[in-house]
């Protein structure tokens, strides 16, 4: 098997070394499914969020590292975010036309693995 996935739109198809350190689609690969990326994405499936419902919604990842999360996934264009000038501003995230494609596949494998995990005893 020769050559390296391809990504583009149309006639311009460029080649992406998903395997090199300074491919761009590696570095949204590394975004997406890194510790708290994957979470996000599936957090803001069903509907768009503020910043401390999604916080809830995560249980266990500090604000830090979901501002984090959220501007890596903005900057990828996975995650669109809005701010409403209010006092406090409330910003609210949801996921972009590509973040709900990316999204659809970590889902099945939640489902996946759910389905598979045996019931914890209980006590």
């Amino acid at each position: 098997m020769s050559g390296s996935p391809q990504l583009g739109t149309g006639d311009a198809v460029r080649p992406y070394d998903v395997f090199h350190t300074d491919c761009p689609a590696r570095e949204m690969v590394d975004h997406v499914t890194s510790r708290w990326g994957v979470w996000v994405l599936i957090s803001l499936r069903s509907n768009a969020l503020r910043f401390y419902e999604l916080r809830e919604s995560i249980q266990g990842i500090s604000e830090k590292m979901l501002a984090q999360t959220l501007r890596a996934l903005v900057r990828d264009e996975l995650v669109w975010r809005t701010v409403e000038p209010t006092t406090p501003p409330q910003v609210t995230y949801g996921l972009t036309e590509f973040g709900q494609e990316i999204s659809e596949p970590l889902l099945e494998l939640f489902d996946r693995i759910t389905r598979r995990v045996p019931p914890r005893p209980a006590g």
